[in-house]
């Protein structure tokens, strides 16, 4: 019989990693998948590799049925080869734990594995990530497995690291054990169903329970607050999977070796990441830019950055990254321009990676990804973006013990809420039509990236804070966009910084509904009215956009809200700026407070991205925080950090395909891509799509 190994490990449950330690230098290299190679070429790709100056791969993730092809048959000759090969070159290798895609076999001989999603529908055989990661037979083989794979390689110096599976989320499962625990945490955390109902307002339709027998499963569910804790419930589910390997990785792998897991982007509806990070040394993001080259601009890989570097407020890896163009067919193929590949990699830098690492090596030839390219095309020929990493690898080779280990340090702070995302997508303000299933113009989502990406244009670094952050204190000016579920203790925090000196910028339905998703019995907006200043006691949608009476942002023609409206009444706030319509204008579209010894801006709609911009751009200086990065041609970005030296690195990028050039502001430095010294008022030119790096205080 097979024995369960899941572990009943909580979501405030932590495991002792390793604090993060220095490299001596950026890792910078890809995934490889020798085994997918349609000939034998391990000699040749590893010249390749050491000739472009890399000087790490990712290994093993993606083949389980390599590592055991039949049920307790284990192989590793095909991986022993690969990893020695790696060695004798220098290059360092992660290991990943091959969890994310099962065997045929074991589908075959335990089809319960598979995924049950609601309403029934059962996942088949044949796509990854396909299974239920609580099922007691998946657990065993993986357990298995993991145990074997990592004994074997704790040894080897070769191995610096393990990436636990990959891309982890919680695929939908509601098979009936999924459902079964599920029941048994709603009973831990409510203790009677009679409790349970009252939270969920479950009186509605009659559907009060009395015994947990009568749970209804969660396939039709109604109540908002069913559906926003089973929404936790699937984070829940994530974080005890990857603790659980975690742990066990532990439990063999040699103390030098780190812990990490790639996450698929971030800020996702499914997975905790902060949660998940406790158990890692070093978080790692899997970052993607898309669409036509001609918008490569650095400002997602930002986003998807600071969000990463946020879990453990220190440096994080990039496990996968464009090659080539991506996509999973070939509709979408966007190769990057001369001077983005390397442009890429000091990108992911400036933003506090230690890594880079490209998905993949060599693109394959056939199935799902046959059209997600790799550095080598499907000539497997060296190439033009071959030779323009090679060129990276090699400035890399020289300056990377100088960019490693950088710390950000950011006066503003975006405020995160996962059960906001969740319960504003359940309960939507923009959708596309009022009945059926359509899509949404805008959303929680869209609010953040809108605000993030107005800092990101004005060259303001943001971290990101969560729900059970304890003290914003260190922070100058928090960005909260519609804190829609909040318990009174969060708002109280919130409104405490304000009181002692912080500036805040709020928007819409913040405050608005419980930890249970039920709207708060109190005026809106309940317990942040002291700290904003107003009440309020209708909203609308608004069907066309709204003009700003007069302008008050000089914002011309994009002077305009949409989607939504508050109706505020004023109690000590000041308006910043009124609707312009002949019934909405009796109420202010912004308003701002004093509380205390801060300020408080808030938004009452959705706001144009230039008028966004504008607003924040008001709450920044009020806050001290203009400065002359701020007053960069608009095509140049700039990042800048403490490298392990102690010396601030300055990082300055041409987004564009005109060459362009600015004055340099800050105090004088090596300029380390190119042989030339840096001092304050001095013009620094870039080519398109270019990047310079200034070191202060040092020479060449």
């Amino acid at each position: 019989m097979l024995k369960r190994t899941l572990l009943a490990i909580s979501l405030s449950y932590a495991l002792t990693a390793a604090a993060q330690a220095p490299l001596p230098t950026i890792l910078y290299g890809t995934a490889y998948y020798h085994e997918y190679m349609p000939y034998e070429r391990l000699e040749k790709d590893v010249q390749m590799m050491k000739a472009a100056g890399f000087n790490v791969v990712r290994l093993g993730e993606s083949t389980w049925s390599l590592w055991e092809p039949e049920d307790g048959r284990f192989e590793y000759a095909w991986m022993d080869r690969v990893i020695d090969a790696m060695g004798k070159a220098g290059i360092r290798v992660i290991m990943g734990t091959p969890t994310y895609s099962i065997p045929a076999w074991m589908a075959r001989q335990h089809p319960e594995i598979l995924a049950r999603k609601f309403n029934g529908v059962q996942n088949m055989y044949g796509m990854r990530q396909n299974m239920n990661t609580d099922s007691a037979a998946y657990r065993f083989y993986a357990e298995r497995l993991i145990r074997r794979i990592v004994s074997r390689y704790k040894d080897n110096p070769n191995v610096i690291g393990w990436q636990i599976d990959n891309e982890t989320a919680s695929y939908g499962a509601a098979n009936d054990d999924v459902f079964v625990r599920f029941q048994r945490h709603l009973e831990k955390k409510f203790g009677t169903p009679e409790n349970l109902s009252k939270a969920w307002f479950l009186n509605y339709w009659g559907q009060d329970l009395h015994s947990w027998a009568d749970l209804p499963r969660p396939d039709g569910a109604q109540s908002t607050g069913y559906k926003l804790e089973w929404s936790r419930w699937g984070q829940m589910r994530v974080t005890d999977f990857l603790h659980w390997q975690a742990k066990l990785v532990r439990e063999h792998a040699a103390p030098r070796q780190f812990v990490t897991h790639d996450f698929a982007g971030s800020m996702h509806s499914d997975v905790n990441e902060e949660a998940v990070a406790r158990a890692l040394d070093i978080p790692a993001v899997n970052i993607y830019h898309w669409g036509p080259s001609e918008n490569y601009n650095g400002a997602d890989q930002s986003l998807q950055a600071d969000f990463t570097r946020s879990l453990k407020r220190g440096n994080f890896l990039v496990t996968e990254t464009n090659a080539q163009s991506t996509d999973w067919s070939s509709s979408f193929q966007y190769p990057p321009y001369d001077g983005q590949f390397r442009q890429d990699v000091y990108t992911h830098l400036s933003n506090g990676s230690n890594m880079v690492e490209y998905w993949h090596w060599s693109s394959i030839h056939a199935n799902q990804e046959t059209y997600w390219k790799g550095v080598l095309s499907h000539d497997m020929e060296p190439n033009r973006a071959y030779a323009e990493m090679s060129r990276a690898g090699r400035e890399l080779q020289k300056i990377g013990p100088r960019l490693a280990n950088l710390k950000l340090r950011s006066d503003v702070a975006i405020l995160w809420s996962r059960d906001s995302l969740n319960a504003l997508n359940d309960m939507p303000f923009a959708k596309e039509t009022q009945w059926g299933a359509g899509g949404s113009k805008a959303d929680y989502g869209s609010l953040v990236r809108q605000m993030h990406r107005a800092l990101y244009d004005m060259n303001v670094g943001a971290d990101f804070v969560f729900p059970d952050t304890e003290n914003f204190s260190s922070y100058k000016l928090l960005l909260v966009p519609s804190l829609y579920i909040a318990d009174e203790a969060l708002l109280k925090r919130i409104a405490e910084y304000i009181r002692k000196g912080g500036h805040a910028v709020m928007t819409f339905k913040s405050g608005f509904a419980n930890e249970n998703a039920a709207v708060r019995w109190t005026m809106a907006p309940g317990p942040l009215r002291e700290a904003l200043g107003f009440h309020y006691q209708e909203f609308s949608n608004l069907a066309q956009p709204l003009k700003l009476k007069d302008d008050p942002f000089q914002t011309g023609a994009d002077n305009k809200v949409q989607y939504w409206a508050e109706f505020l009444q004023l109690d000590t706030a000041r308006a910043l700026a009124y609707y312009d319509h002949h019934f909405f204008g009796r109420w202010p579209a912004v308003t701002q407070n004093q509380y205390g010894a801060g300020k408080v801006i808030y938004e009452g709609s959705y706001l144009s991205d230039k008028l966004q911009k504008a607003v924040l751009q008001t709450a920044l200086r009020e806050a001290g925080l203009a400065g002359p990065d701020q007053q960069l041609p608009p095509q140049i970005h700039t990042r800048s950090g403490t490298n392990g030296n102690g010396r601030t690195v300055r990082y300055f990028f041409n987004y564009s395909g005109a060459a362009a050039s600015f004055t340099y502001q800050h105090k004088a430095g090596a300029e380390l891509l190119a042989p030339r010294q840096v001092k304050p008022g001095d013009t620094l030119a870039l080519a398109p799509w270019d990047v310079a790096i200034i070191e202060e205080g040092t020479g060449r």
